[in-house]
């Protein structure tokens, strides 16, 4: 079986396996971020040279606050902790969606890790965050209205 270059993941159902659970939404969450964290280390080794995640849709705003709250500070969490090892393990970080809507310090170390990492080839790591495919379509189209 030839393994593929490119694989997308959407991180979904990990409120619903902590549900199953009885833990907590968050737990689900922290459980998706550890799950990505190994797909990330591995993902090389296979022979992959593009993992796409689908991390945070602009729908995801409707949540609860409290719920949006926790899967920015896991973005955090996940880019101050991992930046470091995925720069030394190869993986560059490209991250798309719309950054507008972001907090100042979170579009701050998306950038960083953009920055850091862009000559990085081992892996290409795609993040889409707030992102969704309606919404690209009309940024897309102002763009060009635009232009």
């Amino acid at each position: 079986m030839t393994t593929p270059a490119h694989v997308a993941i959407i991180m979904d159902g990990n409120g619903r396996w902590a549900k199953a659970r009885g833990m907590p939404r968050l737990a689900g969450h922290r459980a998706g971020v550890e799950a990505l964290r190994k797909t990330v280390r591995a993902a090389p080794e296979l022979g992959i040279s593009y993992l796409t995640v689908y991390a945070f849709s602009s729908e995801n705003w409707s949540r609860p606050k409290s719920e949006v709250s926790d899967l920015m500070g896991l973005l955090k969490l996940f880019i101050r902790r991992d930046l470091a090892e995925l720069h030394q393990n190869g993986v560059r970080v490209r991250v798309i969606g719309d950054r507008e809507g972001l907090q100042p310090d979170i579009r701050g170390l998306l950038q960083e890790a953009e920055s850091l990492t862009a000559g990085n080839e081992a892996l290409t790591l795609v993040i889409a965050f707030n992102y969704g495919g309606r919404d690209e379509i009309v940024r897309t189209a102002r763009k060009l209205a635009d232009a």
